[in-house]
């Protein structure tokens, strides 16, 4: 499918882009040749296929959980700018 340059007005104007009319023609090609490789997706027949919102499956990558001594309060305080009560002390972010 072969966009006009006018299609590539109407789509910046759509988003606002502010385009030069090099820029026109560069993304009249561009879009153009992604759209034609659309159209041969389109060809693929997939009647057959189920649905599938996910190509791969999914699979969680985190190690488990497994708990382990903390710091020492003094060292996890030793860098804070300010500290009370053993706590991080920090100016009021709500009134």
């Amino acid at each position: 499918m072969k966009l006009s340059k006018d299609e590539v007005k109407h789509m910046a104007l759509l988003a606002r882009l502010g385009l030069s009319e090099d820029d026109i023609e560069k993304f009249q090609h561009q879009l153009s040749d992604i759209l034609e490789n659309f159209e041969i997706l389109n060809q693929v027949d997939t009647a057959n296929l189920p649905p599938t919102a996910q190509s791969i499956s999914l699979e969680n990558v985190f190690r488990p959980d497994e708990p382990y001594p903390s710091l020492p309060v003094n060292e996890v305080l030793a860098n804070a700018p300010d500290e009370e009560d053993n706590s991080f002390k920090i100016k009021a972010v709500l009134e």
